[in-house]
């Protein structure tokens, strides 16, 4: 079988530095080009310097349409107006990163129709799909926090949810919440209660559970390391302990990275890999459920190449079995 041929826009951020340290270990892919205007000519390692010794492939300012798969890691609303301005071939698959086609209303530019990419939920439909819209980091820690429980009608009450997303959940340029000597040390809430990922949360939440309509309350966190995003849910439910895990292990038994326990768990487990971790366990009449990633794999560029794998019909763990860091 040839490889595919993959072509990355904007790969000089985190997402695209993370698309490339996949992709060049993945068995399936050729990275065609890596386009970037302010480093076109330059080598991918002068950018992301762990590369050395890895490619010595340069990035370059033109673009090809010469490509089976197109990777869009490019700032919020420039996906749209890069599509508006380019005229890609049908032929070629779109998977973008950004938020500009993940809600339906927003789900079209030109002749492109876009399919939320969240393999758990759409496995099905991203298969036979051409373009995806790749989920937000904290809408895939949430959202697979509560699809279970959509499922089977269970959101009946407020969600309150409080989640730590790490530094590089912020991109690449600098603000001044990212700066170490701000973010060393420190710990700070932004977007209370109006998370632009509260809009993709509802929308998937309504496609298993149509009459969902309680708010959620979520409560987001800068947190004082790099990466990985640690959620803490709760509500009020009718199951049992036993009944919610075995609930949520049933729905997500064909899921190769999402993984279920009752058990204690911490967030090095999963960052740098395509996991996910849930814990789930009852208080009195509360649920409380801790979902767990990496916010540049299976937040963003893992979550990637998840549905690449999907739209190709290749093995869906392909170019994914990545290590933890453990300590």
């Amino acid at each position: 079988m040839a490889k595919i041929k993959a072509g990355i826009i904007g790969g000089a951020g985190y997402t695209g530095g993370e698309m490339l340290r996949i992709l060049v270990n993945h068995p399936d892919v050729e990275i065609a080009f890596v386009h970037s205007n302010s480093n076109a000519g330059n080598f991918l390692y002068d950018v992301h310097t762990d590369l050395f010794g890895d490619t010595d492939q340069k990035f370059t300012g033109e673009l090809s349409t010469d490509v089976n798969v197109l990777f869009l890691c490019v700032g919020h609303g420039d996906a749209r107006k890069f599509l508006e301005a380019n005229l890609i071939p049908d032929n070629v698959k779109i998977i973008d990163l950004s938020q500009d086609f993940r809600l339906s209303k927003n789900s079209k530019v030109k002749s492109k129709n876009f399919v939320y990419g969240l393999p758990e939920l759409n496995r099905a439909a991203i298969k036979s799909a051409q373009n995806v819209a790749n989920p937000g980091c904290f809408a895939t820690c949430i959202q697979l926090g509560l699809l279970p429980l959509a499922s089977v009608g269970q959101l009946t009450t407020e969600v309150h949810v409080s989640a730590t997303t790490g530094s590089t959940g912020a991109g690449q340029s600098l603000s001044p919440t990212s700066h170490f000597t701000w973010r060393n040390d420190n710990l700070s809430v932004y977007k209370v209660f109006g998370h632009q990922h509260l809009n993709e949360i509802g929308e998937s939440l309504k496609q298993l559970q149509p009459a969902f309509a309680q708010p959620i309350s979520f409560v987001p966190y800068r947190g004082d390391f790099t990466r990985g995003i640690f959620a803490s849910i709760y509500l009020d439910s009718v199951l049992t302990e036993t009944e919610a895990l075995k609930l949520y292990q049933d729905f997500y038994a064909g899921d190769p990275f999402t993984h279920v326990t009752d058990r204690n768990i911490d967030l090095k487990q999963v960052v740098n890999t395509n996991k996910v971790f849930l814990q789930v366990k009852k208080y009195d009449n509360k649920l409380f459920i801790i979902s767990m990633l990496d916010n540049l794999l299976k937040g963003a560029s893992g979550q990637a190449v998840q549905n690449m794998n999907l739209l190709f019909g290749l093995d869906e763990r392909a170019g994914l079995r990545l290590k933890a860091t453990g300590f």
